[in-house]
């Protein structure tokens, strides 16, 4: 078995690497290039292995430096199977289809200047048609949910706390006799932050892929940063100048309206100061991603979760905006009126926050917070390291408003995150592959993870290939590997999950056919009885499902004579109302 690296090695985007057994090749991931000039031409180079030839892709998450070019490897000729978890698959419409928007975009713009100059023009690297295409392969799963690719490989997502519906996925491959399991990290989010569950410990590896975006550094505590983000918001409206936010749409933005709202209900103090000032989150794809979050609140934490039981709406608050027109953004740049501008992207390579950047930068009153990761080569990461003078849409800007770097709202964990997490391994994984972070991030946290635990630790510099030697040792079955790694908590909170589904199906049987009387017509009565048959059946399955897995359950069931009284019951309802 070998792992070619083909992405993210040299830096923090284009994530994608390669599983070949003698039968069979998956992708990990197939993310973008992003940054300057010298990443985005990355996307141009061919594939290092040839698309046609992959059966499956799994994909840890839906940010565009790990799923941004799942429309040029369709392109290419990739013809088999997507998988991610359901929540991913919801925010990959969004994703793609923006980015090939922008791709057509970036190609027309060039163009002009091309046909200007008298060069030929250029083709985007996909468009959003492409990027519709592309979605045809997707096959969302469930996290927990054991799914066999084929004789030789299973997968199984796991929560990694990064954005909604990111994961950790393990992967268990066979060889001839033997069978081995890589677990690839995806981004790993940080430990007790809102929304979103922690990120899951696995037990047991065999190879280990992993990112090390902060691998040398801590973030601040992010209760500090939401008191800066705030002390910063109020004192710059007070100034008379805008606060601009770079954000990432899916993610980030979500982060901010939830602490935002969290604050604002919570302490008086800062709600009176923000009873005249408007935020605005100004991105269609955040808006939209805003949406896809509210619709996919089973993956929240438990925090989260009892916001909204009590009717409380964590993504919305008096005084949020969102703003999808073109008409609407460039409004928000003639207002005079002291506002907060959530824009994204959150690098400023695109997108209208660079609109806004051009209308603020220049403003000693205002005020550029930046709230994630800023790679080289990105006209953020120029301005966090306090570039004077920059260029924007073919303008020179002079940087005179205050630049904020709040690294404690970044959504991946920092060095002590990270070693947490691979220090919960019950038994030291063969390897430890480092992907996906700078070099010096990558050289010292492998540097601190040999020192405190002896691993042996491969940092990934370039891309490249490595020969898994399976382990020696006893020869199992793929089933034997894969029921070695089942958790029993989760065996006894899915059996509580299974009992819970069964009774409200069955208090839903009972109820619709108290409330069937004699005023029900006919053809009502047929689509009735069509989904209490679907969810009698349902029950029915649960039920055995149970039962097989506990023959000791004594849980109350709806025996067969119980069931067919309830048929007998509605077929002397639908008689009767069909002679009426």
């Amino acid at each position: 078995m070998k792992i070619q690296f083909c992405g993210a090695t040299t830096g923090v985007t284009g994530s994608c690497h390669l599983i070949k057994t003698d039968n069979h090749m998956l992708l990990l991931d197939c993310g973008q290039f992003q940054g300057g000039k010298a990443q985005e031409e990355m996307n141009l180079e061919e594939f290092p292995f040839d698309p046609s030839e992959i059966e499956y892709m799994i994909l840890s998450h839906a940010h565009i430096d790990h799923c941004g070019r799942i429309p040029l490897l369709v392109k290419k000729g990739f013809k088999g199977r997507i998988y991610c978890t359901d929540a991913t698959a919801d925010l990959l419409k969004v994703m793609l289809i923006d980015s090939g928007h922008i791709h057509e975009q970036e190609a027309e713009w060039q163009n002009r200047k091309n046909r200007r100059a008298g060069r030929p023009e250029i083709e985007p690297l996909y468009t959003q048609k492409d990027a519709e295409d592309s979605l045809k392969f997707v096959k969302p799963v469930l996290y927990d949910q054991l799914v066999e690719l084929n004789d030789e490989m299973s997968i199984v997502f796991n929560d990694a706390g990064h954005i909604l519906g990111s994961a950790i996925t393990e992967i268990w491959v066979k060889e001839g006799d033997k069978v081995a399991k890589i677990v690839f990290s995806g981004d790993l989010g940080v430990m007790d932050r809102p929304i979103l569950r922690n990120p899951t410990i696995i037990k047991k590896a065999d190879y280990v892929i992993m990112e090390t975006t902060y691998g040398n550094r801590l973030h601040p505590q992010n209760s500090m940063d939401v008191k800066k983000l705030m002390d910063i918001i109020r004192e710059t409206a007070k100034r008379g100048g805008n606060t601009i936010i770079p954000s990432f749409a899916v993610g980030r933005t979500q982060e901010l309206i939830y602490e935002l709202n969290r604050v604002i209900d919570n302490d008086s103090e800062y709600r009176k100061d923000f009873e005249n000032i408007k935020v605005y989150v100004d991105s269609p794809m955040a808006t939209t991603a805003t949406e896809v979050f509210k619709n996919n609140a089973q993956v929240f934490d438990e925090e989260t979760k009892e916001y909204i039981s009590r009717g409380d709406n964590p993504l919305d608050f008096k005084g949020l905006k969102f703003t999808r027109s073109t008409e609407e953004s460039q409004w928000l740049n003639i207002d005079k009126e002291p506002k907060v501008i959530i824009s994204a992207s959150g690098m400023c390579e695109a997108g209208r926050i660079r609109h806004h950047l051009k209308h603020n930068l220049f403003d000693s009153r205002a005020s550029i917070v930046f709230v994630g990761y800023q790679a080289e080569g990105t006209l953020g990461r120029s301005l966090v390291e306090g570039q004077k003078e920059v260029t924007l849409f073919g303008e020179k800007i002079q940087v005179n408003a205050q630049i904020h770097n709040l690294e404690g709202f970044s959504g991946h964990a920092d060095r002590d995150g990270l070693m947490t997490w691979i220090r919960g391994f019950r038994k030291q994984p063969s390897r430890v592959f480092l992907v996906h972070g700078e070099k010096e991030s990558k050289l010292d946290f492998a540097k601190a993870l040999t020192e405190k635990t002896g691993m042996d630790v491969t940092p990934v510099l370039a891309n490249s290939e490595y020969e898994l030697n399976l382990a020696e040792g006893k020869v199992i079955t793929m089933e034997e590997a894969i029921a070695d790694e089942i958790d029993e908590q989760k065996i006894n909170e899915a059996r509580e999950d299974l009992y819970d589904v069964r009774r409200r199906l069955e208090d839903i049987i009972y109820s619709v056919n108290l409330k069937m009387d004699k005023s029900t017509s006919p053809e009502k009565l047929v689509k009735i009885n069509n989904i209490i048959q679907e969810l009698e059946k349902s029950a029915i399955n649960l039920g055995a499902a149970i039962s097989d897995s506990d023959p000791e359950d004594k849980t109350i069931e709806l025996s067969p004579e119980e069931i067919e009284a309830i048929r007998e019951q509605r077929k002397r309802k639908q008689e009767s109302a069909a002679t009426k």
